[in-house]
């Protein structure tokens, strides 16, 4: 059975909390909390779920506005980045989504959101009930805030920065550390097979929440096995890896395997995937348990540069964290 491969290019949702991002500011969250925009999680619906406010609904909505103006808010990101595309998601909000929206950003250290000095990232669009809004960014600035507007007021499930962060804003060189860390500039570039849980849920900080918080493919019904590739910090002296399956009790993978090569040069995804058959082995094929964290000393690659790691599972299953660690070159 042919699959078709699931390319994130990289990307990384840069509004997601567990990177730090936090909605600083907004005019008015009447409605629903400012604060679910940036959940990870897809937006829900409860039926018939009203708290004092209204209608309980799962994302930001302000009240109906009656003067002049609009609402905004503001994220600070948690890690700075480049944004390279947004999604714009009205899931259930239909009759109060807003008509327009717009996003500004800036590069400032100052923790007053009244010095920042806007730039426009995404010029005024519309929108629709219920729908996802994709939009390309065409700037390569690096940006450590966002101000999200709605026109003029309505409610928004989700907004989705997704970009890379910064990786010249993280000071790490020739030090020891996670070097597949979402913190430090980790991501996925592609996988075969994300359905129930994100590949790029394996390279998060702390352990797993659930087994939602891990990386779950389907069941597996033809030969063969599942895999992703992620791009690591440019490292050596490879000395420690972890693989965790915290959670998969009845659904993680038999075996697992890694390879890993060095790539100087920026390649297609599509090239990088191609050529992974031929990697050097890193970590041999091994047997994996439930809801344990498997540690493997490193004996094949100590001394190589590595930037990029496929992680294989025979044949199928979840795993919940990935770590490795080396040295930053």
């Amino acid at each position: 059975m042919s699959e078709k491969i699931i390319f994130t290019n990289g990307l990384i949702d840069l509004a997601q909390p567990r990177l730090g991002s936090k909605v600083i500011y907004k005019t008015d969250d009447f409605f629903a909390s400012a604060n679910r925009i940036i959940d990870p999680a897809p937006a829900v619906f409860k039926e018939g779920l009203f708290d004092k406010n209204g209608k309980w609904m799962d994302g930001w909505e302000s009240r109906r506005k009656r003067n002049p103006g609009h609402d905004y808010l503001i994220i600070k990101l948690g890690k700075p980045g480049k944004i390279s595309k947004i999604d714009v998601d009205t899931s259930h909000f239909n009759g109060n989504q807003p008509s327009m929206i717009s996003l500004e950003a800036c590069n400032s250290k100052s923790n007053s959101y009244k010095n920042f000095r806007w730039k426009t990232l995404l010029n005024k669009k519309k929108t629709k009930a219920n729908s996802h809004h994709f939009f390309n960014i065409s700037s390569k600035s690096t940006v450590t805030h966002i101000k999200f507007n709605i026109f003029p007021d309505g409610g928004v499930a989700r907004l989705r920065l997704f970009g890379k962060i910064s990786k010249d804003t993280i000071n790490l060189k020739n030090k020891t550390t996670n070097l597949t860390s979402l913190l430090n500039g980790a991501s996925v570039i592609a996988c075969n097979n994300e359905h129930f849980g994100k590949a790029e849920n394996i390279l998060a900080p702390g352990k797993a929440k659930n087994m939602g918080d891990g990386w779950e493919t389907r069941r597996r019904r033809d030969k063969g096995f599942d895999w992703l590739i992620l791009n690591s910090i440019d490292g050596n002296k490879i000395d420690k890896i972890e693989i965790s399956t915290h959670h998969f009790k009845g659904n993680y993978p038999s075996h697992c395997s890694l390879q890993a090569i060095y790539i100087p040069n920026n390649k297609t995804s599509s090239s990088i995937i191609k050529n992974s058959k031929k990697w050097k082995i890193l970590l041999d094929k091994v047997k994996l348990s439930a809801n344990k964290t498997h540690i493997f000393k490193n004996k094949l690659m100590k001394n190589n540069k590595i930037n990029y790691i496929k992680i294989s599972i025979f044949p199928d299953g979840g795993i919940s964290r990935f770590r490795m660690f080396g040295k930053v070159l």
